[in-house]
């Protein structure tokens, strides 16, 4: 639902000429999925992820519609699909298949769980979050196992599809050869777990919930001020002397259960309890000022409107507006990638449902 078109949108972003099939009469399943929809009643889910890109109708389900595909396929530099494991095949459209009309096809598969055991096993984010551990390391160590609040798996997984693309057309430039990429969204998680995983896999640690604090770090969560929450990132003695300074708690980098890294995290709950009684003297927002100027990493919490708007009060650009046939326009974030050579471009804005054929 969002792995392939993210990854799509990617490549379209940087030039890729990405036509997006889709089923007749009622296309890709995200453009009913709102609220929120557009002036124009379009789900802004869908537009999250499709601009650049042309859209057609083909129905899989007639000859006259897999004719079509194969043909589209011979003259395609990529093929990206996200169906259960097994449908392209029953259709003739499998990499094997598709691999003897155009040996130079790269042929991008994302699945949920990959095409072994769990084939059969529906590959939606928040399943994935829950069965490959996510959940048991994000939220209140006192409540319940929580999700991340977007779809990051599926995020993650259009990432590393585009990685694998890019690096199949670079072997394809110098053996004239295209490949099999395959990406199960179960495995980019797992592979996104980073310090988390390795803690099982080398240590036999199973981490658990910590809410907002860092099982490594500390101080490194979420602290209370006179107005706001506080978000605290320390990570060296160095950070740690500039805010204890700043804040007024100058004793502290000499205490001994403080002096190291290691021993902050071993007493944490008593680090936390020192920081937050020198915090209540001021609001979020000037101690993040302050603590900014100082190179530590700190900032108040956001929500979305906020969060923007930093990002338009330091220069980042957040967004980009793209113009519609019929005049109207649509606002989208930018692409995070900055080229010098070959920026990305925003030519067109995400495809209204096309007609048949």
């Amino acid at each position: 639902m969002l792995a392939g078109p993210f990854a799509t949108m990617m490549l379209a972003d940087f030039g890729a000429e990405v036509t997006k099939v889709e089923r007749p009469g009622v296309g890709d399943e995200t453009r009913s999925w709102g609220p929120p929809y557009d002036e124009r009643g379009e789900a802004t889910y869908f537009q999250s992820v499709n601009r650049n890109k042309a859209s057609v109708a083909i129905d899989m389900g007639t000859e006259a519609g897999l004719a079509e595909l194969h043909r589209r396929a011979r003259e395609a530099d990529v093929l990206v699909e996200n169906f259960r494991p097994g449908l392209m095949a029953e259709k003739g459209l499998d990499y094997e298949s598709l691999r003897a009309e155009n040996p130079r096809l790269v042929y991008c598969s994302i699945t949920g769980f990959g095409s072994g055991g769990g084939a059969e096993l529906p590959g939606y984010d928040l399943l994935i979050q829950a069965l490959a551990g996510l959940m048991s390391v994000t939220g209140d160590p006192a409540g319940e196992p929580m999700k991340v609040g977007v779809a990051l798996v599926d995020v993650l997984a259009g990432l590393f599809a585009t990685v694998g693309i890019l690096t199949a057309l670079r072997h394809r430039d110098a053996t004239g050869e295209g490949q099999l990429v395959e990406v199960d969204l179960y495995s980019a998680l797992l592979a996104a777990m980073v310090n988390q995983g390795s803690a099982f896999t080398i240590a036999g640690v199973v981490p658990k919930r910590l809410g907002n604090q860092h099982p490594s770090i500390s101080p490194y969560q979420v602290y209370a001020t006179a107005d706001g929450e506080l978000v605290l990132a320390v990570g060296n003695d160095r950070q740690f002397d500039a805010l204890c300074e700043v804040i007024g708690a100058t004793d502290l980098p000499a205490d001994p259960r403080f002096a190291t890294n290691s021993a902050r995290v071993e007493n944490r709950k008593s680090l936390g309890e020192e920081l937050e009684r020198h915090l209540a003297s001021r609001p979020a927002a000037e101690w993040s000022a302050e603590l900014l100027a100082r190179r530590v990493p700190a900032g108040q919490v956001n929500d979305l409107g906020a969060a923007f708007a930093f990002a338009e009060s330091i220069g980042l650009e957040p967004t980009t507006t793209i113009a519609r046939e019929d005049g109207s326009t649509v606002s989208l974030t930018r692409n995070p990638i900055r080229l010098s050579a070959s920026p990305a471009t925003y030519r067109t804005a995400p495809p209204l449902l096309p007609e048949d054929g």
